[in-house]
C-alpha cells in the first residue's frame, strides 16, 4: 500500500474548484455547490467538537500545521486573532519580513524585509499566509534600504 500525501488547502480548493466546474448545467452546478455547504457544515460541526474537547496546551502546537490552521480559519474556530496569525506565518519564512501593519477593512498587509539584498520571494510569503490569515487579500513589501558603502578610491593610476 503507497503511503497518503497530504494535500495542501490551497491543493484541496483548487481540485474542489476543478470539480464543479466540470459540472454541466446551472442545475448540476447548483447541486455540486450545494453539496459542497453540506460537506463544509458537517466537517465544520465535527472539527468544532474537537477544538472544545481539546486542551489549549494540546491545540497551540497543532496551529503551525497550515492545513489545519486553514480549517481552524475557514469554520471560525482558529483561536488567535489575524495579527497573530500573520505573525504566525511569517515566523515559518527562510528569512525575516517584520510585520508593519494590516488594515483589516482592504485585507493589505504592510512589511518589510529585515535584510537587504536577500530574502524569500514575495510569493513564499504570500503562500505562508494563504493558510493563516486567509483574510490577507494583498501584501506591500518595503525594501530594507540599501547600506552606503564609503571606503577610499582607488588609487588614481587604476582610474
Amino acid at each position: 500500500m503507497s503511503p497518503v500525501t497530504a494535500m495542501t488547502p490551497e491543493q484541496a480548493g483548487t481540485r474542489i474548484q476543478q470539480a464543479l466546474d466540470r459540472l454541466a448545467g446551472a442545475d448540476a452546478q447548483e447541486a455540486g455547490e450545494h453539496l459542497v455547504r453540506e460537506l463544509m457544515t458537517l466537517y465544520g460541526d465535527a472539527l468544532a467538537h474537537l477544538v472544545r474537547a481539546l486542551p489549549p496546551a494540546a491545540l497551540a502546537p497543532l496551529l503551525d500545521e497550515p492545513a489545519l490552521a486553514g480549517l481552524l480559519v475557514l469554520h471560525d474556530l482558529h483561536p488567535e486573532d489575524t495579527t497573530t496569525r500573520i505573525t504566525r506565518a511569517l515566523a515559518t519564512l527562510p528569512e525575516p519580513v517584520e510585520l508593519v501593519g494590516f488594515d483589516p477593512a482592504d485585507g493589505i498587509v504592510r512589511l518589510r524585509r529585515t535584510r537587504s539584498g536577500c530574502g524569500c520571494a514575495e510569493q513564499d510569503i504570500e503562500d505562508a499566509l494563504a493558510c493563516h490569515a486567509p483574510e490577507v487579500t494583498a501584501v506591500e513589501l518595503d525594501r530594507a534600504p540599501q547600506l552606503l558603502q564609503i571606503g577610499s578610491r582607488p588609487p588614481a593610476e587604476t582610474r
